[in-house]
């Protein structure tokens, strides 16, 4: 049975899962496979809205956990966690339109959209892999 405890893992891994997802539907479109596009990409939408209700869950019963490392890596972690936060609050709406105008066959709003959204939604989901290991790896 999953504890509280393991959310954190799972989360990470939730995030790399959705990595590994948007690296792969963007090779796909590139190749012009777009029906494997759209399924790595809804993939990815699933795995990042798991996390995001695995990490609510996650702290709304434990809250957060204090950043112990110290010296250089401490401005590091806070520069990257800054970021982090930051664009995953963007990402959120980006990614629901981007999907929106996608899966509504709105294609000559998608593409231009998801040239943004691609590497900021991609950026979070390394920066939340990163943060997890800094956070309870370091």
């Amino acid at each position: 049975m999953l504890q509280l405890s393991d959310l954190p893992a799972l989360n990470a891994t939730l995030n790399s899962v959705s990595a590994l997802l948007l690296v792969c539907g963007y090779v796909n479109i590139r190749r012009g496979r777009w029906r494997q596009h759209r399924n790595c990409m809804l993939g990815a939408f699933v795995a990042s809205t798991l996390f995001l209700v695995s990490y609510l869950i996650y702290h709304v019963n434990i809250g957060s956990k204090p950043f112990e490392g110290q010296g250089a890596v401490r401005p590091v972690y806070f520069a990257i966690l800054l970021t982090h936060v930051v664009l995953a609050a963007v990402i959120l709406p980006m990614s629901l339109m981007t999907l929106s105008r996608a899966l509504r066959g709105r294609f000559d709003r998608h593409v231009p959209l998801a040239r943004w959204t691609l590497p900021i939604w991609l950026y979070v989901s390394v920066t939340g892999v990163v943060v997890y290991l800094m956070l309870y790896h370091l």
